[in-house]
Parts: structure tokens; C-alpha cells; sequence
């Protein structure tokens, strides 16, 4: 019988914010998968099971009933960090208690049932790492994610590793209309049931183009690879999709979008630019909304991160905007900008970088978004796509809202 894997959460997960406040990191997408798709496909029949901070332990229960959270069960086990994606195989001969390590840092460890005992959770309920070391040190190797930026930038590289390893290059298995363009059709995969409509370039010379199940690609809509596009999402008429970008399922995308993640149920229908950023679900962007990804000055951008500048070190970063945020038409986002959830945020002029959950306006006037009014609102959005938000759910908005009246506006 193969060992248990638990997939957990450190106490680094703030940095992931506002992506983070409402799912464990390891459901961060970056590529085609999430991470937590990433780290099982390395461990195939492995029994899974979860550590998770506190906030997210109902919602994961809720969500996963058949799944252990913060169970740690007397038996071997492989932990692997959540924000950790393996590039080369994990030895599964292992004999001893081994801690694994990458870049100096632990990211996970395997665990004779013996030893489970001294494995600490914190007082949040994240899995305290260094209970792990005094195992041996094994070398591993991999990528560890930091901060929202970072899954943007790995997202090309990562569509491309995902499409090799799904080996669907070539299948063109949806339908296909008159005049339209597929460049390098080796390196696309069009999904049963997808379609794309008459006008619309496929461009694969630059990286790969996955289409996915139910997928629309309208008329005369440019989509340049490596770019994946989510289960029943809609590419509107003459949209421009670049490399690097990800769209999760149930999303209206147009306009124009570059080296972006959108993770699911969320709606940049118009015209206005997206650029190296990642928008959680339910989020809908006004008609014409734009964000900033480059300085004037060519310079690093800083990102607001627990109250305090984080250099990013990179040209090119854009917009973070947590799950059931909206913008009004003709919004712009600064370089980037971080947004809570459940924001509803407009107004002439830049917006500010950092915006706390639960802002209403945030440009000329900041208030407080009224919990009833904007759980209501997200109850009306969801009820349009047939789901519904869980009295877990709203618990969890709760807490959030409570917590983020000590933020700074």
C-alpha cells in the first residue's frame, strides 16, 4: 500500500494574498493545473490528505468530506509544501525519515509513521517545518512560490511543461469553421464540444494553445500561445490573448490580455488591457478597464504586501484582485496594484495600489462595502452560473471583513 501524501500550508501563505484569503495556495493555478493537481500527478494512488490554516479548515471540510484536513495520521507519509512545484521525481525507496530541501529551504519531507508524532502544527494550523529538522536532509528540485507574481511569470513556462505532459498536441477534436487559421497545429489541442468560429488565429509557433472542453472561441479573436483556455470559457469577438496567460473555467474574456491567470467564473468581457496579472473567481472588470504592468521609468515594480513595499524585482507586473471584486467602467489600475475581495472599486483617475477587502469606491472616496449588501450581490452572481454560496462561505467572508477593517485603506 503506497504512503499517505499530505499536501499543506506553511505559515508564508499571507504572501499570496489577496489570492489566499479564501483557498489554501495549493489551489493557486499556475500553467494548465493547479498546484495541487501538480503535486499529485507525482504521486499517482497516493491516499491525499490536508493541512490548512485554521480560517479554511471548515470550508475544506465542506468542500472535501472524504479527505483528511490537519489529520496527522501514524503512518508513512510524504509531506509536500503547497507552494512547492517538483521538477524531477521524489525517491520513493526511502527507508528513513528524510527532510526535503530545495534552495536552502524545506518544502517538504517524507515521514515514517513512527516519527509522525513529532510533526507540529501551529497554532493557525499551518504545519510548522521546523518540526522537520531533525530528519536527514534530502536535496530536491523545484520551484517555490513566494508571492502572486511569481505564479505569472512561471505560467508560460508551466503551459508548456503541462501540454508536453499531457501529450494532446494535434488533436484538433472540436469543431472548426471556415477561415480559420491554426499555426503550428501540432502544437494545439482543441477539445470535443470546443469550437472555433470563422476569422479566429490559433497561433502555436511561440508555445502551445490547449482549448478545453465546451470552449468558444469567437469570430476574428487572436489567441498566441502558450495560452490555456478553461472548460466552457468564452473568447469574445476580436479578442487578443497573448502568451503566458491562463483562463480558468466559466470565464467572458475580450479585449486585450497578456501573461495573465484568471482563475474561474470571472467575467473581462470588453475592451481594456490585462497584463501580468492573476484575478481570482467571480471578479468582473468594467468595460474599458485597463491595469499598468510597466513603470514609466522601466524600473522594478514594489507590490503592497502586509502593509509594507515588496520589491518584485521584475519590469512587468500588473494587477492582483481577490475573489468577488468588481471595477466600474473605465477603471485604471496602477502598476502593479493589489485589490481584496468583495470590492467594488471606481472612480476617474488611478486607483490606489493597495485596496483593502470590502472597499467601496476607492478612487476619489474610500467606504466600507456593507457585508449584507455585497454577500447578496455574490448570492446573485453565483445563482446566474447555478452555484451557491455556503453558510461556510459567508463565515469565512466574515472573518475576513472583520479582519480587514484593521487595514489601511
Amino acid at each position: 500500500m503506497n504512503p499517505r501524501l499530505c499536501i499543506y500550508e506553511d505559515d508564508q501563505y499571507q504572501n499570496l494574498y489577496p489570492l489566499s484569503l479564501t483557498r489554501p495556495v495549493f489551489e493557486l493555478r499556475c500553467g494548465i493545473f493547479t498546484l495541487l493537481e501538480k503535486i499529485v500527478r507525482h504521486f499517482p494512488g497516493y491516499p491525499v490528505s490536508y493541512v490548512v490554516r485554521r480560517d479554511l479548515q471548515k470550508l475544506m471540510k465542506e468542500r472535501h468530506p472524504e479527505t483528511p484536513v490537519n489529520q496527522l495520521r501514524a503512518e508513512d507519509t510524504f509531506f509536500i509544501n503547497g507552494r512547492f512545484i517538483i521538477h524531477t521525481e521524489i525517491p520513493r525507496d526511502l527507508s528513513s525519515s528524510r527532510v526535503f530541501e530545495y534552495d536552502g529551504r524545506i518544502v517538504g519531507a517524507f515521514v515514517l509513521a513512527k516519527d509522525v508524532e513529532k510533526i507540529r502544527l501551529s497554532d493557525d494550523g499551518t504545519l510548522v517545518e521546523d518540526s522537520l529538522m531533525d530528519f536527514a536532509p534530502l536535496k530536491v528540485n523545484g520551484t517555490l512560490v513566494h508571492y502572486p507574481w511569481n505564479l505569472v511569470h512561471l505560467n508560460a513556462d508551466q503551459i508548456q511543461q503541462d501540454f508536453t505532459l499531457l501529450g494532446s498536441g494535434g488533436h484538433i477534436l472540436g469543431k472548426v469553421y471556415p477561415n480559420v487559421t491554426l499555426l503550428d497545429q501540432a502544437n494545439i489541442y482543441l477539445a470535443p464540444g470546443a469550437a472555433l468560429y470563422p476569422g479566429v488565429v490559433v497561433d502555436g509557433e511561440a508555445g502551445p494553445v490547449y482549448i478545453s472542453e465546451g470552449a468558444t472561441v469567437m469570430a476574428n479573436a487572436v489567441i498566441e500561445g502558450p495560452v490555456y483556455i478553461g472548460r466552457n470559457t468564452r473568447i469574445k469577438i476580436g479578442a487578443k490573448i497573448y502568451g503566458g496567460t491562463s483562463l480558468g473555467d466559466v470565464c467572458k474574456v475580450g479585449g486585450e490580455v497578456e501573461g495573465s491567470i484568471i482563475h474561474g467564473y470571472s467575467n473581462k468581457q470588453h475592451e481594456g488591457f490585462l497584463g501580468h496579472a492573476y484575478l481570482g473567481e467571480w471578479v468582473n472588470l468594467g468595460a474599458d478597464t485597463n491595469n499598468s504592468d510597466l513603470k514609466n521609468n522601466y524600473g522594478s515594480v514594489k507590490v503592497m504586501l502586509g502593509g509594507k513595499p515588496v520589491d518584485t524585482g521584475s519590469m512587468f507586473v500588473g494587477l492582483f484582485m481577490g475573489d468577488h471584486s468588481k471595477s466600474g467602467i473605465n477603471t485604471m489600475f496602477n502598476t502593479g496594484s493589489v485589490v481584496g475581495v468583495m470590492c467594488n472599486v471606481f472612480g476617474a483617475g488611478y486607483t490606489p495600489k493597495f485596496i483593502r477587502s470590502f472597499t467601496w469606491g476607492g478612487i476619489e472616496t474610500a467606504e466600507r462595502y456593507d457585508f449584507n449588501k455585497a454577500i447578496n450581490t455574490a448570492k446573485r452572481v453565483m445563482q446566474r452560473r447555478d452555484k451557491t454560496l455556503s453558510e461556510t462561505e459567508i463565515e469565512l467572508y466574515q472573518s475576513i471583513f472583520d479582519r480587514s477593517q484593521h487595514e489601511p485603506i
